[in-house]
């Protein structure tokens, strides 16, 4: 009899233990479903931004890629103007230096095939100056600088202006100041150090 009452009063607690299980389990597992959605809203924000980041960089891209093309066209069209300025140039510091020496220190000539080619009284050495239309460079060879050098190999550029595009010469993607060079090539072919002392 003892038994059976104990029996019943386990059996008539059970409802009460089920309930509270699950008032015990039921917040966790709506922090459970809780926590999941965290991690999908960071990978949307990640996602919205590599693609953002991809979108700004195809652009830039594809500009910097029609700037490149502008700048080429600038340089083939321009090349030969180019090239003429690098022939008066020389030409005009032959003549000036012939002026100021009082005597023809200096010959330049114009070859056959459009070089210009420079000679200095009393020394072996010549500077020849080429152009090269087709690759757009023009190549500076003087016999007199140091064995170790190679020839000066300059390339003609296009380049964006306020009023336009223009094309320059460039060594090592670099523009270069012209009449500085022409007068160092000079100063070497004549046996004078490449820069003035002082």
């Amino acid at each position: 009899m003892a038994v059976t009452a104990k029996h019943l009063a386990g059996t008539s607690a059970l409802p009460a233990l089920r309930k509270h299980a699950l008032s015990v389990t039921s917040p966790v597992s709506t922090s459970l479903v809780t926590i999941r959605k965290g991690p999908s809203t960071m990978f949307d924000r990640s996602t919205k931004r590599a693609a953002q980041e991809y979108l700004a960089a195809k652009l830039s891209d594809e500009e910097q890629c029609a700037e490149d093309q502008l700048n080429l066209q600038a340089a083939i069209s321009l090349a030969p103007a180019v090239w003429k300025r690098v022939a008066d140039t020389v030409i005009a510091q032959c003549r000036e230096w012939n002026a100021i020496t009082s005597e023809q220190t200096l010959t330049c000539k114009e070859t056959a095939v459009g070089d210009l080619r420079i000679w200095c009284a009393g020394r072996n050495h010549q500077l020849t100056v080429h152009y090269n239309p087709y690759k757009r460079q023009v190549i500076l060879r003087n016999t007199a600088r140091p064995e170790n050098e190679d020839d000066t190999v300059l390339l003609i550029e296009g380049y964006r202006t306020e009023s336009g595009r223009d094309a320059h010469l460039t060594r090592n993607n670099q523009p270069i100041d012209l009449d500085i060079l022409i007068i160092n090539h000079l100063r070497m072919l004549t046996g004078l150090s490449r820069e003035a002392n002082g």
